[in-house]
């Protein structure tokens, strides 16, 4: 996430959390910034976390499927992919749909994402679930990660949970106002 006017509070924290999430579970991260000359870099909160992802990269398309990013992922063999980022009606929804297309489930996390326009955050949202996006939170999509509280991991995602707890609260009050 570049600093820019879409970007929230809420979808930096939710940022961190998945960011996090993905650390613990040991799932790969795409990063990209756009235009990061004229818009800046990824945001001071979330570097420390981006340091490790498998792709860093500045791009001038909308979508993240380019492909100095989609050479990673196989059409014949779909991937599962999560989505936080800003301008949910440009960025997000692009990438999105471009990932769909090429035969990828996708998971928009609503409390992830954010918009210059507030008002475009539910319409993107909604567009997305229609054209088949699972749309959810991400509490919500970390359970559905673990699956089980028996795994190794689940005593790390927990105390993640309980540390975000007031923070995802809020986050998710934001959300609902706008919905």
């Amino acid at each position: 996430m570049t600093a820019g006017p879409g970007l929230t509070r809420d979808s930096v924290l939710t940022s961190k959390k998945v960011l996090r999430v993905a650390e613990v579970l040991q799932i790969p991260v795409y990063v990209t910034t756009q235009s990061r000359a004229k818009l800046g870099d990824t945001v001071s909160e979330l570097k420390p976390l981006v340091g490790k992802a498998v792709a860093n990269v500045d791009k001038t398309c909308f979508s993240m499927w380019i492909p100095e990013l989609s050479q990673h992922f196989k059409t014949s063999a779909p991937s599962e992919v999560v989505i936080v980022g800003i301008e949910s009606h440009i960025c997000v929804t692009q990438t999105t749909l471009d990932l769909l297309a090429n035969g990828h489930k996708v998971y928009v996390l609503a409390d992830g994402v954010s918009s210059c326009n507030k008002e475009e955050i539910p319409v993107a949202l909604d567009r997305l679930r229609n054209e088949g996006a699972i749309v959810t939170t991400s509490e919500s999509w970390m359970y559905e990660c673990i699956g089980d509280a028996g795994i190794t991991e689940f005593r790390d995602i927990i105390k993640l949970v309980k540390e975000t707890s007031d923070d995802t609260k809020e986050t998710l009050g934001a959300l609902l106002s706008r919905i």
